[in-house]
């Protein structure tokens, strides 16, 4: 591989690079240039008011947690990471992190749409729970069972030789899933996993290499560097180039070889093939990040740079623009006919969310008299954007369904 192309890759997955492209195409947008959507600023205003009514509703204090996978395990019982603590000599620091991270990546990877018809029903608490916090929940208890551990010493842990070894009737008990019960993308999200224990397998560096390669092992590396700190970029470093080989290839944009994962072409930012006119998101990727953000503030570790990260351009976060009206398609098939990830219709849509995220972040702080690090984009995504999207789609739609579907294999959205 040349210099140069490692270069463009480098750029590709780079934070910054998301916004720049992302803001290319906002402002063609704003031009009326686009093919599939309008853009209409003056209806911002009625998101930012929608977001900070939820707001102060639900945190009297403005206390907002930040955006992450450990919200959704809270649906189910608040005190849920105590049970990873548990074992026979007690758990030290190190591996309280550790499991904490394994957790973390396997669960994430499996929180791509579930379809609007799949619901969990959690045998600890008897709540029935659908969409994230379903996921979240069901994930938690197939790792407190052991499915993502090959170590009979060590339920709480996921590994290389046991997510290689996953099936995909493991999944399907593991989700409940049945005919009464489908979730979509099952599949994909199999694929996943097994992708994930190849790539542990393969990065010693990183994550110990060999059967008993773990994500949680980052937490090796990651300790050495930092004295009391870690600055947002080495954990992106460690997710965007540790865990590069987990992606599908099908239908994916790649470079000499190398695979991209969620990053897409538009030819409104140059011909097919051109470096310039490729569009990366890397969201589950940053929803990745960020949740994995999470035990190390609970361990007292000081994180540094997460403004770099950017806001989600998932169903939730981009339906409330949709339906505020701030952006509107231009044809009807757009809300009528599922969509493909790679369609450039879902590419602007995506791009548009994730600047339009970053300007009600900005607004709402105008609004409360916050700063940035008062009110992060984490909190705002959680406090926040993502719920406020889900609530105007339940008053528009029956079932909450997003305005615009999207053929989801498990592994984009």
């Amino acid at each position: 591989m040349s210099n140069g192309t490692e270069k463009i890759i480098s750029e590709l997955r780079q934070l910054k690079t998301i916004r720049a492209r992302c803001q290319q195409i906002f402002e063609l947008g704003c031009q009326q240039k686009l093919d599939h959507f309008s853009v209409h600023l003056d209806n911002l205003n009625a998101v930012v008011d929608a977001v900070h009514e939820l707001m102060t509703q639900d945190y009297k204090n403005m206390a907002v947690p930040n955006h992450s996978r450990w919200r959704h395990f809270e649906a189910a019982e608040p005190n849920w990471a105590e049970r990873l603590e548990q074992d026979s000599g007690g758990v030290g620091a190190r591996e309280w992190l550790k499991r904490h991270c394994d957790l973390i990546v396997v669960s994430v990877l499996l929180d791509a749409g579930a379809g609007p018809q799949w619901t969990y029903t959690d045998p600890v608490s008897n709540k029935i729970l659908s969409r994230s916090e379903g996921l979240g929940v069901a994930s938690l208890r197939m790792f407190e069972r052991g499915l993502f551990s090959s170590n009979p010493r060590n339920l709480f842990q996921a590994d290389a030789a046991a997510l290689s070894a996953l099936t995909l009737q493991n999944l399907e008990s593991g989700f409940q899933v049945s005919s009464e019960n489908p979730m979509v993308g099952l599949e994909g999200r199999l694929a996943l996993l097994g992708r994930l224990g190849e790539a542990l397998r393969g990065r010693s560096q990183e994550f110990g290499g060999g059967d008993q390669a773990r994500p949680g092992n980052m937490v090796d590396g990651i300790m050495k560097k930092a004295s009391g700190s870690l600055d947002v970029s080495e954990l992106w470093r460690l997710v965007i180039v540790g865990l590069q080989d987990i992606w599908p290839t099908e239908g994916r944009t790649h470079l000499h070889g190398v695979f991209l994962g969620d990053v897409w072409h538009h030819s409104k930012l140059g011909d097919k093939g051109k470096p310039e006119a490729f569009i990366p998101f890397h969201k589950l990727s940053q929803w990745l990040t960020y949740s994995l953000l999470e035990p190390f503030w609970a361990a007292g570790i000081k994180i540094e740079g997460q403004e770099e990260l950017t806001g989600l351009p998932e169903y939730r976060n981009g339906g409330l623009f949709i339906d505020y009206e701030v952006i509107k398609p231009k044809r009807e098939d757009i809300v009528r006919v599922p969509q493909s990830p790679s369609s450039e219709c879902i590419i602007e849509w995506r791009a548009l969310t994730v600047i339009l995220l970053d300007k009600v972040a900005t607004l709402l702080r105008e609004k409360l008299g916050l700063s940035e690090s008062d009110l992060s984009l984490a909190k705002v995504l959680e406090g926040g954007t993502w719920k406020a999207g889900r609530r105007v789609a339940s008053s528009k739609r029956a079932g909450g369904t997003p305005p615009i579907q999207v053929v989801s294999d498990g592994t984009v959205f």
